[in-house]
């Protein structure tokens, strides 16, 4: 039976950052316009939280289920290491995405049943990452979908059930903290690039190759940083964070350094602290 450390590393904690800083920037967002509301901030993280960690129990059900992580160099994999049976991991993903539902649905009524809709399609995107017969994790679509629910989602949804509408200020923060959201999945197809053409998971990466998936990921981890400067005109102190710019440079210099499979992971942990400090710079800005 797998242990409580394997279940955590199951989860990915790497890749939980890009659930919180979108949650922490938007509940800072509403805080500047003077309606955060804790208890729906709390709500939309429990949400975040459970559909990322649920997102990554299915993509082990599933690429485990495929045979596609049988030579992962990454982070352990449950299914494929046999620390646990794919039926316990499938348990794990339902689990976690029914939280995710519960909170989505409390969320729901106390602001707008739309959300409803809102939550049903990211709890889909969250499975047919790599489930389903045609996932589209497999179609080099992951990153887009990362971008549209981990950054324009998270944010404006997080932005909306506190403010009670979305303007062009959550959109705009949006688009940087998705940025980031979407370069830690990059870096790990990077990682993981040459066991995915195997296996004939046609990842981004896959069909980039290794060096335009590179360039690709020292623009996003560049322009998300200084995506911040499009913000003073409603906050003048959002501007601080361009100074995540310098915890930017030791990552692209391990990717620019031709760095492959395993020793990317460390990349992985980097970029994940690149995210936080942003979140928090940029939080703290736009409060200032």
């Amino acid at each position: 039976m797998a242990s409580l450390s394997n279940w955590v590393a199951g989860a990915r904690p790497r890749t939980l950052p890009a659930a919180v800083v979108p949650v922490v920037v938007a509940s800072a967002a509403a805080r500047a316009m003077g309606h955060f509301v804790w208890d729906r901030a709390a709500l939309a993280l429990v949400v975040s939280l459970a559909i990322q960690v649920a997102t990554n129990y299915a993509n082990d059900y599933s690429d485990g289920k495929r045979g596609t992580d049988d030579a992962r160099v990454g982070p352990m994999r449950l299914v494929a290491s046999k620390a646990a049976s794919p039926k316990a991991v499938l348990s794990a993903a339902m689990g976690s995405f029914a939280l995710a539902g519960v909170a989505g649905v409390i969320l729901a009524i106390l602001s707008s049943p739309y959300l409803l809709v809102v939550g049903a399609a990211a709890l889909l995107a969250g499975w047919f990452y790599t489930g389903g017969k045609r996932p589209y994790g497999y179609l080099g679509l992951g990153e887009l979908f990362v971008f549209v629910f981990f950054g324009l989602v998270a944010v404006m949804g997080t932005y909306f059930v506190q403010v009670g509408r979305i303007d062009l200020f959550s959109a705009a923060i949006s688009i940087p903290v998705g940025f980031l959201a979407v370069a830690l999945l990059v870096i790990n197809n990077l990682r993981d690039i040459a066991n995915d053409a195997k296996s004939e998971k046609m990842t981004l990466a896959v069909r980039l190759g290794e060096h335009r998936t590179r360039m690709l990921y020292v623009a996003l981890v560049v322009l998300a940083p200084l995506g911040s400067l499009a913000l003073f005109g409603w906050r003048h102190f959002a501007v601080l964070g361009v100074a995540a710019l310098y915890f930017a440079v030791r990552p692209i210099r391990m990717v620019n350094s031709g760095k492959s499979g395993r020793d990317l992971v460390a990349v992985l942990a980097l970029t994940g602290r690149l995210q936080i400090i942003f979140g928090v710079l940029l939080s703290l800005g736009i409060l200032l």
